[in-house]
C-alpha cells in the first residue's frame, strides 16, 4: 500500500499541533518534571505556563480543526502523536480519552484504533479515572455481541507505527516527552545479594516499542533533515 507523505507543516499548523499536544499533556491531571521540561522548551523556556490551566493554554477542538485544515492525513498524524503523548507513561485516563474524542469529532477523523484504546477504560470502578495499559498476556475483553477478543491494543500498535514527524518544534517536544531511558529500573538487595529485579516501568508499557520508534523518528528528523545537534536529547 502506498502511503502519502505529508509536506512540512506551516507555521499555523505547527502552532496548533503543539497546543494540541500541550492540552493532552495536561489532560491527565498530572504534571511531572519531564512534561514541564518539554513544555518549557516549546514555549521558549517560559515555565510560567506550567502553572496555568490546560484548556486555557492548550487549544479548543474547533481551533485545532481550523488550523490543521481538511487533509485527513494531517489530522490522523496529529492524532497519532497526541495518543503517544497520552500513553507515554503507560497510563490512560478518562480525561485524556475525553479530549482525544473531542479532537476526533472536530477533525472528522475517528480512527478505529482509538476505539480499541477506549476499551481499556471499560472496567474502571466508581471513582477511578485511569488505567494501567494491559500487557498482551492480559489484554482480554468482550465485544458488544459477547465475542471473546484478545490483545486489544494490537490495532493501536499497528496504527501508531505509521506516525510521521515533519516539524522541528513537534520533534523537539516529542524528544522531551518520551524519556531516553527508564530511571526506575533497579535491583532490590538484601545483605548485599540481589533478591529481586524490578524492570523499567517503560518496558512494562505495552506500547513501549511504538514510543521508542517515535522518539527515533523525531531524533532522525532533527539530525538528518534539520541538521541539528541532538546530543541534548540523548
Amino acid at each position: 500500500m502506498t502511503q502519502t507523505t505529508a509536506s512540512p507543516q506551516n507555521q499555523q499548523q505547527s502552532q496548533a499541533w503543539l497546543r494540541g499536544l500541550l492540552a493532552i499533556a495536561w489532560a491527565d491531571g498530572d504534571f511531572d518534571t519531564r512534561e514541564q521540561e518539554a513544555i518549557a522548551e516549546i514555549t521558549h523556556n517560559n515555565p510560567e505556563l506550567a502553572q496555568q490551566d490546560s484548556r486555557e493554554d492548550g487549544i479548543s477542538p474547533e481551533e485545532l480543526a481550523a488550523a490543521l485544515g481538511d487533509d485527513p492525513h494531517v489530522a490522523e498524524n496529529f492524532l497519532r502523536t497526541a495518543v503517544m503523548v497520552a500513553i507515554a507513561d503507560g497510563i490512560y485516563t478518562v480525561g485524556e480519552d475525553k479530549l482525544l474524542q473531542e479532537f476526533c469529532q472536530a477533525l472528522g477523523n475517528c480512527p478505529e484504533a482509538l476505539k480499541n484504546l477506549r476499551h481499556t477504560l471499560e472496567d474502571l470502578e466508581e471513582g477511578e479515572d485511569r488505567v494501567t495499559l494491559p500487557s498482551p498476556e492480559m489484554e482480554e475483553y468482550k465485544s458488544d455481541d459477547g465475542d471473546h477478543k484478545g490483545d486489544v491494543l494490537a490495532p493501536v500498535r499497528q496504527w501508531l507505527d505509521h506516525v510521521e514527524v515533519h516539524d522541528p518544534k513537534v520533534a523537539r517536544f516529542l524528544c522531551r516527552m518520551i524519556p531516553s531511558n527508564c530511571p526506575f529500573e533497579r535491583d532490590i538487595k538484601l545483605f548485599g545479594k540481589k533478591i529481586v529485579h524490578i524492570p523499567a516501568m517503560c518496558e512494562l508499557n505495552p506500547l513501549y516499542e511504538q514510543l521508542v520508534g517515535l522518539r527515533f523518528r523525531a531524533l532522525s528528523y532533527l539530525a538528518d533533515k534539520c541538521g541539528e545537534d541532538v546530543s541534548p536529547y540523548l
